[in-house]
């Protein structure tokens, strides 16, 4: 398969498996009570609407459109940059992050918010954000990046 080409694909799967986790949560009749469901030892499900970007920042209602457009022209970037490429685990990384940006641009535009359902935690420790598939795929997509630059060789010839 062309390196390109995985990379789109990749997006397309983290964007449907982002989705379809979204309408199961947004057809549960438990969660939409307001309630969570313990899922795991470590994670619970609970609906979350969030009105701002990652953690809930710039959250006031005058930012909606401001931050579609914003996440709009990234996923433009990052589709460029996935034409541009050169190496798979980059592709891979990109990939998971136009994906999951794909998601929750279109969250925005259908609801007005990011649908986010997804909250760690350790005994009584909880990790204090509420979370979804596409910002799961956009944090290890980043954490990847960022990686792969530490450990890339560098010519110091030049």
């Amino acid at each position: 398969m062309h390196r390109r080409r995985a990379g789109y694909y990749l997006a397309a799967l983290v964007l449907l498996a982002d989705q379809v986790s979204k309408y199961a949560i947004l057809h549960n009749q438990t969660l939409l009570g307001g309630n969570a469901i313990a899922l795991l030892p470590i994670l619970n499900l609970v609906l979350v609407w969030n009105h701002g970007i990652t953690f809930g920042m710039f959250a006031s209602a005058g930012a909606k459109l401001l931050l579609a457009t914003i996440a709009t022209a990234v996923i433009i970037a990052l589709i460029i940059w996935l034409w541009r490429v050169k190496l798979w685990s980059e592709t891979l990384a990109i990939g998971a992050i136009t994906g999951g940006a794909i998601g929750n641009v279109a969250d925005r535009v259908h609801y007005g918010a990011v649908v986010d359902f997804l909250q760690a935690h350790a005994a009584s420790l909880y990790f204090p954000w509420v979370f979804n598939v596409g910002d799961s795929a956009i944090t290890c997509g980043v954490a990847a990046l960022v990686v792969l630059n530490v450990l890339r060789p560098r010519d110091v010839s030049k």
